[in-house]
């Protein structure tokens, strides 16, 4: 299945893309796959990304379906 991630932050400065299509397994769910998602270099983010699936935030076991939009996010910090 194919679904299309979309990269914020941090994770799209490395990445040096915003937008990513990426095949998954047809069992894909977001924890598991986050770094399969994300591009080489973006793996030791993996267990800090938050995730939203068609718009809605999603828990770790969300799963992914063909042709979901996915949306990557990093903690944000600042002040």
């Amino acid at each position: 299945m194919t679904v299309t991630v979309h990269l914020f932050a941090v994770l799209r400065e490395v990445a040096g893309v915003g937008r990513l299509e990426v095949d998954l397994p047809s069992d894909s769910r977001i924890q598991q796959d986050a770094a399969m998602m994300a591009r080489p270099g973006l793996e030791p983010y993996a267990s800090i990304i938050r995730a939203a699936v068609n718009d809605t935030w999603a828990s770790v076991d969300t799963p992914v379906r063909d042709g979901d939009q996915v949306a990557l996010l990093s903690p944000v910090s600042g002040g």
